[in-house]
Parts: structure tokens; C-alpha cells; sequence
């Protein structure tokens, strides 16, 4: 009887301190972050696999996936 007693002094406790807090509406929440703009891809010389230009390894003009393929060179 006793920790049913306990039990609802605390949940008459969270219910009043929650009840005294801020609205979670007062806070202001940060602006999304706009969507990432498109890039061009590119294919790898050696294998053919698109990867963006942002990631793509160049050689000249032409476009490598990893150092491995590059270092091996057009297929």
C-alpha cells in the first residue's frame, strides 16, 4: 500500500512540474537546412561506376573512383 501511495505522490509531482514548464512551442527551433543542390557525375575511366564530380580523383580529364584505379589507369 505504501508504494502505491509513492507512486502517486510522484506522478502528482511530474504532472505539477510539468505543468509549471515552458511550452516546448516558446523554444525556437533552428530553420531546416536547405536540400543539398545536384552535381554532375562523372564515370570512372577504368571501371564505368558514376561517382560526383565533388568525389571523383582526376587525372587530366578523365575521372577515377579510387586511387587503385587511377594508379591502373583507363581499362
Amino acid at each position: 500500500m505504501k508504494y502505491l501511495v509513492l507512486l502517486v505522490v510522484i506522478a502528482v509531482a511530474v504532472g505539477i512540474w510539468r505543468s509549471r514548464r515552458a511550452p516546448d512551442a516558446a523554444v525556437p527551433k533552428a530553420p531546416p537546412t536547405p536540400p543539398a543542390l545536384p552535381q554532375d557525375m562523372l564515370a570512372c575511366a577504368h571501371c564505368g561506376v558514376h561517382i560526383p564530380q565533388a568525389e571523383a580523383l582526376m587525372l587530366g580529364s578523365q575521372a577515377y573512383c579510387s586511387a587503385e584505379h587511377r594508379r591502373m589507369g583507363p581499362a
